[in-house]
């Protein structure tokens, strides 16, 4: 009886141990992610702030600062500012970070666009600028009107081109 009664005792203790150590984790790894999701959505509205600065600038062959960009110079510029390593080139964009479905893409992701479909070159980037029941916008250096924001889902140009998105935000150096 009293072994009954010790053994029940151990594994009452056990148990609530379990429970508490279970409960504390839990309440670490939400904290944890609330904090990776709140500096995520910081980061995506300061690279759409940043790339707002630009708006207006010429577009300029092989640019990438301020007196001019094309398309790979612009996305390049703007993430430098907040130390995400990206290529100059938007072939080599193209190929870093995580490719996500266009009805996932979010602000500061990028979007890669060409006319012979994904085996094809692609030709252009542009960063996604806000993507709601509106459309998908993007922020890009057009080489005709420089750095503009356009409705991609609503235009005759961008729309049949548009191939795939890319997540960068994750290859913010620390």
């Amino acid at each position: 009886m009293k072994k009954s009664i010790v053994l029940n005792s151990v594994i009452s203790v056990l148990s609530l141990f379990i429970l508490t150590s279970c409960s504390t984790n839990s309440r670490t790894t939400s904290s944890n992610f609330n904090k990776k999701n709140t500096g995520e959505i910081s980061l995506r509205k300061s690279l759409i702030k940043e790339a707002e600065k630009h708006k207006g600038i010429k577009y300029k062959y092989a640019g990438k600062d301020p007196k001019g960009f094309d398309c790979s110079g612009f996305t390049y510029y703007v993430c430098s500012k907040y130390k995400i390593k990206l290529s100059g080139s938007s072939a080599y964009q193209s190929k870093q970070g995580t490719e996500i479905s266009l009805s996932k893409a979010r602000s500061g992701d990028l979007l890669f666009f060409g006319r012979h479909g994904r085996s094809g070159k692609i030709q252009h980037v542009g960063m996604v600028y806000k993507n709601n029941s509106e459309g998908l916008f993007m922020i890009h250096s057009s080489s005709s009107r420089g750095i503009v924001i356009d409705n991609v889902t609503n235009s005759k140009y961008w729309k049949p081109r548009l191939l795939y998105a890319r997540k960068i935000i994750d290859l913010r150096e620390n």
